[in-house]
């Protein structure tokens, strides 16, 4: 089946509607996996994971998805090919893109992704970068339509800095029409003109900024977090630790949102820094139907990006 080139780097990058069309695939992808029926629409393709970050949940999820849809998946260490020699990520783009049907990176900067892709013949997914994580919050939107129905409407609440998450939550909440909230402390705010990825007003229009994290959870639908120091700024642990007392999602946070409230995190998780162990490992929480559905979600938009609509 021959469908149009589409690449998966930034949550934005697919409408609304092809949004509705993937959580339903998803939905029913993962319904056969529950019941060990087989789902094989991809015999004969190969995804190349191409990881410069570690990984616990993309490269389980890809590698076993791939293999669940009836593909191959190869994952490949930038240390361990020419790309950690020194090979232009152009080059790169055009050998892997003649040899397999998919391309999967989990890297640093957004440019590496945006770069290949511009050179590729093959979709090309991101995996995660310093700027987004759009497999993740596939994965969480996934999960929240699972438990609570359309997140259309509803209201988000994000505790912690203005990471690649939130930037994506931020995106996901133009696309799918959503609330969210941000609390961070002063110094880890949002960047409305975030270096080569500035805020659009419709963006600006679904955000609410608060300084008080329990101002920010009233009301809310989902209260989700993420560690305070991500891969990439272990240098600044002891000063995030200190910026961040007091942001710590507890059941306090969780007691001002709905009373049907959902806890998300992305994991790993530090219990007792981020998030409290009453929280994470309590009835409201979520998270490993949240992890678990990397898996799903993720088979969705391959399917998706390889063969277009199946219905």
């Amino acid at each position: 089946m021959k469908t149009t080139l589409r690449h998966y780097l930034q949550f934005s990058d697919l409408s609304r509607e092809e949004y509705d069309y993937v959580f339903a695939r998803a939905a029913l992808i993962k319904a056969r996996f529950k019941r060990y029926e087989p789902h094989q629409p991809l015999v004969d393709r190969t995804l190349a994971m191409i990881f410069e970050k570690h990984s616990t949940r993309t490269r389980l999820s890809f590698e076993a998805g791939m293999h669940q849809l009836g593909g191959a998946a190869i994952y490949i260490n930038t240390r361990d090919s020419q790309l950690g020699r020194g090979e232009p990520i152009e080059d790169a783009a055009q050998v892997f893109s003649r040899m397999v049907d998919l391309v999967m990176i989990r890297t640093y900067g957004q440019e590496i992704v945006e770069r290949f892709a511009a050179y590729s013949r093959v979709p090309v997914i991101n995996g995660l970068t310093n700027e987004f994580h759009p497999c993740q919050i596939l994965a969480d939107v996934m999960t929240f339509i699972e438990h609570r129905g359309a997140i259309q409407g509803k209201t988000v609440a994000w505790i912690g800095d203005a990471n690649n998450m939130f930037y994506t939550w931020l995106q996901a909440a133009e696309v799918l029409d959503f609330t969210l909230h941000f609390a961070g402390p002063k110094g880890y705010g949002v960047e409305k003109n975030r270096p080569g990825y500035p805020l659009s007003a419709a963006q600006i229009a679904h955000l609410r900024e608060f300084d008080d994290p329990r101002q920010a959870c009233e009301g809310a639908h989902l209260i989700t977090t993420d560690v305070w120091t991500s891969m990439g700024y272990e240098a600044e642990k002891l000063a995030r630790e200190q910026a961040f007392k007091g942001f710590m999602v507890d059941a306090g946070m969780m007691a001002r949102a709905q009373p049907d409230a959902l806890f998300m995190h992305c994991l790993p998780a530090h219990r007792g820094e981020e998030v409290s162990a009453e929280v994470i490992d309590g009835p409201q929480s979520v998270v490993w139907d949240e992890a678990e559905n990397r898996l799903h979600g993720q088979k969705a938009l391959m399917e998706f990006l390889l063969l277009g609509r199946l219905d």
